[in-house]
């Protein structure tokens, strides 16, 4: 399958000091075209009303929403699922339906192998570089690692952790279908701009 967009915005409300919304709109304005709600630790009922805001935002700019874990939330606002590793691709399927887009994180290529027989549309693979956003996931992947497992693998694979303006095009080059970024521009002062120069590097690759 296709990428909804190279450019995938994570949220992460404890790195940024606006509200998430406020920073999805920046965003958005910026030009992404595809965002992750990934706030585990919000009650479901929370975390729903959150998801019914950027599933409104993101129509307004075209653009694709994703919920991770909370499988409820995506079904209720039409989002796509994105599930951390080793959860049930195959029910979340079941109860989504076969044209919703479900993802899953990887962390080794063996996980990614996983996710892929399991029918998961795309993976992220991380930590691809160091970063304090994605601690205690072992030792970064590198861009031979990404490499490899792009080689191994027939799905999308989205390259995570640790990924700016500076090396975004050698993620592409070096096979990834796109990048995902979060605490970047959760902590940007300007996330517009932010993104913004992240598509820019995208399109030198």
């Amino acid at each position: 399958m296709t990428l909804p967009a190279p450019l995938l915005l994570i949220t992460d409300r404890t790195q940024n000091p606006r509200p998430v919304v406020d920073t999805v709109a920046a965003a958005l304005e910026g030009g992404c075209r595809w965002v992750m709600l990934r706030e585990k630790d919000l009650p479901p009922e929370a975390l729903l009303a959150m998801a019914w805001e950027l599933a409104a935002l993101a129509k307004r700019h075209h653009a694709v929403l994703s919920v991770n874990s909370d499988l409820e939330a995506a079904k209720a606002v039409g989002a796509g699922l994105h599930l951390p590793a080793g959860r049930d691709i195959a029910a979340a399927r079941n109860a989504l339906g076969s044209t919703s887009l479900i993802g899953a994180s990887a962390h080794s290529l063996a996980e990614a192998q996983a996710a892929e027989a399991a029918g998961a549309d795309y993976v992220t693979l991380s930590p691809l570089f160091a970063t304090a956003s994605k601690p205690g996931y072992g030792p970064a992947l590198g861009l031979d690692g990404l490499r490899h497992a792009v080689a191994a693998l027939r799905l999308p694979v989205v390259a995570l952790a640790g990924i700016d303006a500076s090396n975004a095009a050698d993620c592409l080059a070096a096979g990834a279908a796109g990048i995902a970024v979060m605490g970047g521009v959760m902590r940007a002062d300007d996330p517009e701009a932010e993104i913004a120069g992240l598509i820019a590097a995208l399109q030198t690759a």
